[in-house]
């Protein structure tokens, strides 16, 4: 099942980069899959919390991948994968407020998803 979620993540993300970007990397892939795995063992663990807080629990895991990532990926290896150095309230180009809204929202629809599909332990 884990290799099924990261595969859905993996794809998903790299789907959506394309959709907006116009382009991904092999990296965000690999990120987009660890952080729905990540994201789904956090919401079997807390079954009961509110949607809201599973949201916002869900955008700063998130945000710590975009961060840590980015940390090796952009700053440590200069691949530029993205820069978010334009943006208000970066840090260090590697993430960002607007975006960390943004997966707030995504997290939102994968709780509520959780919430009314509830998955066995």
């Amino acid at each position: 099942m884990s290799i099924f979620i990261f595969a859905i993540g993996a794809l998903g993300y790299g789907g959506l980069e394309i959709l907006f970007r116009g382009y991904t990397h092999w990296t965000m892939m690999l990120t987009g899959g660890s952080c729905l795995l990540t994201l789904h063992y956090f919401n079997q663990q807390f079954p009961h919390t509110s949607v809201l807080l599973k949201a916002a629990g869900g955008a700063v895991i998130i945000t710590i991948y975009e961060f840590a990532v980015g940390l090796v990926v952009n700053l440590w290896y200069g691949w530029k994968v993205w820069d978010y150095s334009l943006l208000p309230g970066n840090i260090l180009g590697q993430v960002c407020p607007i975006f960390t809204g943004l997966w707030f929202f995504l997290c939102l629809g994968l709780a509520l998803v959780y919430k009314l599909y509830p998955h066995p332990r």
